[in-house]
Parts: structure tokens; C-alpha cells; sequence
């Protein structure tokens, strides 16, 4: 209240000016999150159990090999395991039909069962080819 009885007027807030950041620094704020953003494709960790020297397993491995070769280029880790020279990593993984394709890295883990034959499913599962949309 200032003397003469009257409440003191408050003093007026001017809105806060907004400063134009210059051209220069978008740029390279813009450049630096889309670095940020985009990550190089994550490396995938495949296991492929197979059952000795049959024709559906060296079938199997022939196309994981194939399809890594040409989908996966330099970005993915297949190992072959054979049931018979060790069951016990069989038995750790639960594998209860061979062929087997496990995708371990990057989860989730998924499982192929067969010879690997059609890709376009493989391919899905693997994230490396998008889902048809239903039409």
C-alpha cells in the first residue's frame, strides 16, 4: 500500500523475447542429433543347429550362409553346432527339432525351424525385411 491508501500497481511484465538461435548452430544441432539417432544396425548373434552331414542340414546351412552373406554383409555371427558332437548346448537351448536357427542378439530371441528355404519369412523374423501390411 503505498501512503495515500491505495495498493501499490504492480509493475508490468513484458513478455519474454524469444532470440533467434543463429542459422549456423541449427545446423549443427540438427546434424548432431541425426548423428545421435542413427545408430549404425545392430550385429545379429545366430545359432544354427543342425544334425550331422544330412541333406536337410548341410541344406540349412547353405542357406543361412547365403542369406547372411547377402542380407547381413558384415553384421552378423553364425555359429554351427552339430547335436550329435554336442548335445549338451542342444539341451541348454531346448532344441527339440533340427534344423534350428536361433536368433539370440538383438532380442528377441526367435526360433526357425527347417531348412531355412523361404527367406521372405526368414528374412521377417530376422528384422531385417519389414512385414507386409495386409491389404
Amino acid at each position: 500500500m503505498t501512503r495515500a491508501g491505495k495498493p501499490a500497481a504492480r509493475p508490468r511484465r513484458s513478455a519474454p523475447r524469444k532470440r533467434e538461435p543463429p542459422a549456423a548452430a541449427l545446423e549443427v544441432s540438427t546434424a548432431s542429433f541425426e548423428r545421435a539417432t542413427a545408430s549404425p544396425p545392430a550385429q545379429l548373434v545366430l545359432r544354427l543347429y543342425v544334425a550331422g552331414t544330412s541333406a536337410r542340414s548341410t541344406r540349412a546351412i547353405q542357406n543361412a550362409r547365403q542369406i547372411c552373406e547377402h542380407f547381413l554383409a558384415d553384421r552378423y555371427e553364425l555359429e554351427v553346432i552339430d547335436i550329435f558332437q554336442q548335445p549338451k548346448l542342444a539341451k541348454d537351448d531346448q532344441i527339440l527339432a533340427v534344423p534350428t536357427l536361433i536368433k539370440r542378439l538383438p532380442l528377441p530371441l526367435r526360433r526357425f525351424i527347417g531348412d531355412l528355404s523361404d527367406r521372405d519369412l526368414l528374412l521377417v523374423g530376422l528384422d531385417v525385411k519389414p512385414k507386409r501390411k495386409p491389404r
